[in-house]
């Protein structure tokens, strides 16, 4: 996909699409993980410097309240219908929630990290570091 195509997709199909590949939400090419939840620290592509992202407990926290909420509504559920013994859990209800909340956070980390570039979120006093990347961009794409 090249950085024309990418920059064609309204804002939220640009995050959606680039955070749930996992894609550079500037060029849209290259990985922005170097390994699964650790960011790169530059864009093999185009650059992008990835020092702006901060994410931080997003991810566990959306994990948490997707998957882990409902989710205990269900070995609550187990429990309380069928008073299964404390093994039937540890081969339902452990792995279930283990794997559910485990298995989105690389999307979610690159959907709010490619949330952040797209609507250039920062921090108060950041201003300078996002004019920086902008002009390193521009320059870098001269």
């Amino acid at each position: 996909m090249t950085r024309e195509t990418i920059n064609a997709y309204s804002k939220s199909q640009r995050i959606f699409y680039c955070g749930a590949k996992g894609l550079c939400p500037c060029c849209g090419e290259a990985s922005m993980f170097r390994k699964w939840l650790k960011l790169q620290t530059r864009c093999p592509k185009c650059g992008l410097d990835y020092s702006f992202a901060a994410p931080d407990d997003g991810p566990a926290f959306f994990s948490l309240c997707l998957v882990a909420f409902p989710l205990s509504f269900f070995v609550v559920w187990l429990q309380i219908t069928f008073d299964p013994p404390y093994w039937v859990h540890l081969l339902t209800s452990f792995p279930l929630m283990g794997i559910g909340c485990v298995v989105p956070l690389q999307y979610i980390k690159g959907w709010l990290v490619a949330s952040q570039y797209v609507n250039k979120a920062m921090e108060a006093g950041t201003e300078k570091l996002w004019a920086d990347l902008e002009a390193r961009a521009a320059h870098k794409h001269d």
